[in-house]
């Protein structure tokens, strides 16, 4: 039994061209896992755009005349909510709308959301029907781009 000694001879060329592919290769695997793997959020104190800026209404209806509620928002905030088209019959019909409206409208534009709103017991329903076209108008401001002018 003779054991033969096998001579391997590399040449520098080759094994530098070798280090070189694999050191690629390497940064190839690294650029597709940074590529491909989901990123995490930085910075979530950013905010993005809520709404699409303008004027929207929402119209209620007392027995035979409509009253528009009008909200007028800019990309992310509101930043004010009136009475449109309102005339003295329904004014002297409904005392309530106005000064319920006032005190939903602060409400609204301090804490910038429908949600959450402290009203007082004799003005209930007149209340919730007022926020509710304001939840209409903003969901037009949310969803639809269309401004009514």
């Amino acid at each position: 039994m003779s054991a033969k000694t096998k001579i391997v001879v590399l040449h520098m060329k080759e094994l530098i061209y070798t280090a070189i592919f694999v050191g690629l290769g390497i940064l190839l695997v690294v650029l597709l896992l940074f590529m491909f793997l989901p990123k995490k959020e930085k910075d979530k104190s950013v905010e993005t755009m809520k709404y699409v800026a303008g004027v929207y209404t929402s119209s209620i209806l007392f027995h035979d005349s409509t009253l528009d509620v009008q909200v007028i928002v800019d990309e992310n905030r509101i930043n004010s909510i009136s009475l449109v088209n309102l005339n003295e019959t329904v004014t002297t019909m409904y005392p309530l709308v106005e000064p319920a409206l006032e005190e939903v409208s602060d409400q609204i534009i301090k804490t910038q959301s429908v949600e959450n709103i402290s009203y007082q017991a004799d003005n209930q329903y007149t209340t919730v029907m007022l926020l509710n076209a304001v939840e209409n108008a903003l969901e037009k401001a949310e969803i639809d781009g269309t401004v009514e002018e």
